[in-house]
């Protein structure tokens, strides 16, 4: 149908009104978004600008649990346990002061733990967590979590630590860690960013220091998103680290417990090898320490006390030094089987052709004298190991030279520093004619060799040498100790050794000479023997100097031990192997101014190879019948420190 002009006009008019409304509705629309635009872009700019960069995603590292610790029957010497942290990060809080004031408010923290995070939160970059306090308990975990919107950039979360379950026993052996110090980061070579986290803990000494980049790990890594305010708002993604190596040790938790215990009270080291494939089973020093004070963190005055000198006997009797390897000695007479192998080898004495002692030997108008003044008499091989005659050593080690005798030595593993992961290790001296001129910077005397000869002069061996050399004459191979076993289930070479291409028979003398030191009634160390048949050793005494010859005040010579004060009496050694007729165990034991070996020494190495043997108590039947008594009441006097320690066992006995 066709419409009229009027009502097209009006048609019109109705289009225009509409189309004037919803312009203008338009038009104010876009003028109000135009105003909020222009008041985001130009007055409100700088703040959006800083919201939108700080709003972002970040990387954390994840710790990676440390390898576990464990002796030669899965006995844990060191694990890891899980307690609460408090972390900050300096970028999350803002205002640092004002926000460990509030946390502080709501959970307690010590000044000085407070001065420490400041300090930390300052150097370190603003992204890296910070620990406020550590251990903390479930209910400050608690408080911490309900109060998070005052706390900005703080949080609690769950943590790893070492814990060293055998406490003191293996302080020397297994060590501690610490956090990363300056010093650490200064001198260790690899760029692990792990290190770079504060208070991350390493290897501050013995096993846990020298296989640290295997027992540590490497990290793995999370991806966090993080608003504005520094709040984690969630966790996008996660990679679990690779968790460090599981090391097995070739101790015996069991007998290493044992040697501590029997060697409590003195300042003294000990080291049980089994020949038959160099497996270190106890090394143990005396006075120790519990290693689990350095992990949580060592206070100034127990510092103090473990370094200071003991007031009352004026002594420093080291109780952080692992005598065992960091320590050496003059190995006294139980050096006399080297020299005596020495010129058994090179054919200048024959093990029956005999010198006579008459207490002393002229060399040069100088006399030097044996440890019985009016002599032995006639010595042959046997008889002066077995007396432990100084004369016979003097004269023969004239005939076979220092040169040899050192060559002897170095074979038999002295003045060698042998590979064990353990700190500090020493190699002592065994010296010779271009030893002296190197390092005195003179020429070698005679009167070097006769001193050298009976382990006294230049000669400083450590225990662990000492039982090596021991090994190796009971074997007649190249012993290597060998501390350990496995590393994450992959057996580590075996320490058997090769032959050593030693006379046979002439080793055989040394043994046969050696048991008789134990076993027959004129032996030094007779008293000291092992009556159980199947299980009698062999060994040698050794008593050695530490100082030139005393006098009191009236200016007469001082000749007994117990007259002198502690530090300048003599140290007490004693070296076996056991069983005699198919060896075993090898002992060394080195008793710090504990005067005659016979009387310090002998006696802790029979217990020892005893408990090693037996794995376990021996009966009293084991020891000779006048000992006996005295023997169970050593027995009630260590049970206290003997603990029941099985395998898996993941804390320490109280």
């Amino acid at each position: 149908m066709k419409r009229g002009p009027k009502e097209t006009e009006e048609g019109a008019r109705r289009m225009s009104r509409r189309a004037i409304l919803l312009g203008t509705a338009q038009l104010g629309l876009v003028g109000i978004l135009g105003a909020r635009m222009g008041t985001l872009q130009v007055d409100q700019a700088d703040e959006f600008r800083m919201l939108a960069e700080e709003n972002r995603i970040n990387i954390g590292l994840i710790p990676p649990a440390r390898g576990l610790v464990y002796d030669s029957n899965g006995v844990v010497l060191a694990d890891n346990e899980q307690h609460y942290t408090i972390t900050m990060t300096r970028e999350g809080a803002g205002d640092v002061d004002e926000v460990l004031a509030r946390l502080n408010r709501i959970v307690p923290i010590a000044p000085e733990q407070l001065e420490k995070a400041r300090t930390e939160l300052k150097e370190r970059s603003p992204f890296v967590p910070v620990t406020v306090a550590q251990r903390i308990s479930w209910e400050d975990v608690a408080r911490v979590t309900v109060n998070a919107p005052a706390l900005p950039g703080v949080v609690a979360e769950l943590g790893r630590s070492r814990i060293y379950p055998q406490g003191a026993d293996m302080a020397h052996v297994v060590g501690y860690v610490g956090p990363v110090s300056d010093y650490d980061l200064s001198r260790i070579e690899d760029q692990d960013p792990l290190l770079q986290i504060p208070r991350f803990q390493i290897g501050k000494t013995m096993v846990e220091n020298r296989l640290e980049r295997e027992l540590r790990g490497s990290a793995g890594t999370k991806r966090i998103e993080v608003n504005a305010a520094g709040r984690v708002m969630r966790e996008l993604d996660r990679q679990e680290g690779t968790p460090g190596a599981d090391v097995q040790l070739t101790v015996d938790a069991r007998l290493q417990n044992y040697i501590q215990a029997r060697l409590d009270g003195e300042s003294a080291a000990a080291v049980v090898i089994d020949v038959t494939n160099g497996d270190i089973k106890g090394i143990g020093s005396a006075p120790t320490y519990d290693p689990n004070v350095f992990v949580r963190g060592i206070s100034v005055a127990l510092w103090d006390e473990l370094n200071e000198r003991e007031i009352e006997t004026r002594l420093h009797r080291r109780p952080l030094a692992a005598k065992t390897v960091q320590g050496t000695y003059p190995p006294g007479s139980t050096f006399k089987m080297v020299t005596a192998l020495a010129a058994l080898e090179d054919g200048v004495v024959t093990a029956d052709e005999t010198v006579r002692c008459v207490g002393h030997s002229e060399v040069f108008d100088v006399r030097f004298h044996c440890w019985r003044r009016s002599g032995h008499g006639n010595m042959n091989l046997n008889e002066s190991l077995k007396q432990s005659c100084d004369v016979y050593y003097y004269e023969i080690s004239q005939r076979v030279g220092i040169d040899k005798i050192a060559a002897m030595g170095r074979k038999l593993g002295l003045g060698e520093r042998h590979d064990l992961p353990m700190s500090a290790i020493r190699s002592g001296i065994m010296p010779d004619k271009e030893w002296k001129r190197e390092a005195r910077d003179e020429e070698w005397r005679v009167g070097d060799t006769v001193n050298a000869s009976i382990g006294q002069g230049y000669v400083a061996t450590s225990p662990l040498q000492l039982a090596v050399m021991t090994a190796r004459i009971a074997t007649g191979r190249a012993v290597k100790p060998r501390l350990v076993r496995s590393i994450d289930g992959v057996e580590q070479p075996s320490g058997a050794g090769e032959s050593l291409g030693l006379n046979e028979n002439n080793l055989r003398r040394i043994r046969r000479a050696m048991f008789d030191v134990s076993n027959n009634s004129r032996g030094t160390a007779y008293r000291a023997r092992i009556a159980e048949e199947r299980f009698k050793m062999a060994g040698k005494t050794g008593t050695s100097q530490v100082r030139a010859i005393a006098r009191d005040e009236n200016g007469n010579v001082i000749t007994r031990n117990s007259d002198l004060p502690w530090e300048a009496r003599d140290h007490a050694l004693y070296v076996a192997f056991a069983p005699a007729e198919n060896p075993k165990y090898a002992v060394a034991i080195v008793v710090e101014h504990g005067g005659g070996g016979s009387t310090a020494a002998a006696p802790i190495a029979r217990d020892i190879l005893l408990q090693a043997q037996y794995e376990g108590t021996p009966p009293l039947s084991a020891y000779p019948s006048a000992v006996r008594g005295q023997i169970a009441e050593q027995q009630r006097r260590l049970s206290p420190l003997i603990r029941d320690i099985q395998p898996g066992r993941t804390t320490e006995e109280t």
